[in-house]
């Protein structure tokens, strides 16, 4: 199982230095990967609330977050094996003809690091930011993935479709990682996850008891057998938004909170149901308030791997 962690990219605590130093180390306590995600907003008068909290509310730190993609192609220069990867990025925000050639030029420079995993975006203030219509969004979304991997497979591409065109050209170059770099979606409805098992090389969930995982997964795979695709080619990555206390929780607690030994339980879950990746992301844990404080428990979290 592929071990991963978050980049500081967001708050107070990024920079240079810190995207640097996290990314370095990861790299010397044996992490397989590190990530990004994509926030464009923190509204004011907010009109969804945020899926990931109790609460609904963003957390502070999104107030002030760093392109995801100039992030690792930043840590690309400064790394020469970790994967660098999206978690996720919001597919509808971006024209994917500019979108593949900027990736192209990630996994370009890196040698062929590009892992990357996309969503859709849940925020209507974001959509209405960027001007992306949510009334085509499935269309949309399933258009958009094709052109990026009609960019990265064919030479010269052309591309006619409802929303997207592209004339008979060459776009290059293409990705060192064939046919493409791994691509794959968050997803939690049946459209989203029909288009998993369709067209991705993976599931990237977040938030859904281990038990709940192994058996969507599971339905992917099924999908994916009825889709004329080999359903054991296809990838299960755990997002892990972790949240640390000095005392157990218990056993009515959320997935990947509490202890570092309920931490360590639903690590060795994830790892039993087959996961072949689990992204640990302890930015917004107590004990990250530094980067000091993050690169501590870097190093405790590779440990229970």
């Amino acid at each position: 199982m592929r071990i991963g962690c978050g980049l500081p990219q967001a708050g107070t605590l990024t920079g240079p230095a810190a995207l640097v130093d996290v990314a370095t180390r990861a790299e010397e306590l044996g992490y397989d990967d590190v990530w990004v995600f994509d926030r464009l907003l923190w509204p004011l008068e907010p009109r969804a609330p945020y899926p990931p909290a109790p609460d609904g509310k963003l957390p502070e730190a999104a107030k002030a977050v760093l392109d995801p993609l100039t992030v690792l192609a930043f840590v690309a220069a400064h790394t020469r094996r970790v994967g660098l990867g999206t978690s996720v990025l919001n597919l509808p925000f971006y024209n994917p003809v500019l979108l593949a050639r900027q990736l192209t030029a990630i996994d370009v420079l890196s040698g062929g690091r590009l892992r990357l995993g996309l969503g859709t975006g849940w925020s209507p203030d974001e959509f209405e930011a960027v001007g992306a219509p949510t009334r085509v969004l499935r269309r949309r979304t399933d258009e958009a993935l094709e052109v990026l991997k009609a960019i990265w497979t064919s030479d010269p591409v052309a591309f006619g479709g409802e929303y997207y065109r592209l004339p008979r050209a060459f776009i290059g170059p293409k990705p060192v990682q064939k046919p493409h770099p791994p691509i794959y979606f968050a997803a939690y409805t049946p459209a989203a996850l029909e288009r998993v098992a369709r067209q991705a090389d993976g599931w990237l969930p977040a938030g859904l008891p281990t038990a709940a995982v192994q058996q969507m997964f599971g339905d992917l795979q099924k999908q994916a057998r009825r889709a004329g695709r080999d359903p054991h080619r296809l990838e299960l990555i755990v997002r892990a938004n972790l949240w640390l206390t000095e005392a157990p929780l218990g056993p009515r607690r959320a997935v990947f909170t509490g202890s570092l030994d309920e931490i360590a339980a639903d690590i060795a879950a994830t790892r039993s149901i087959g996961a072949h990746g689990i992204i640990l992301d302890a930015q917004g844990a107590p004990q990250a308030r530094t980067i000091a404080g993050l690169l501590k428990l870097m190093e405790s979290l590779r440990q229970l791997c």
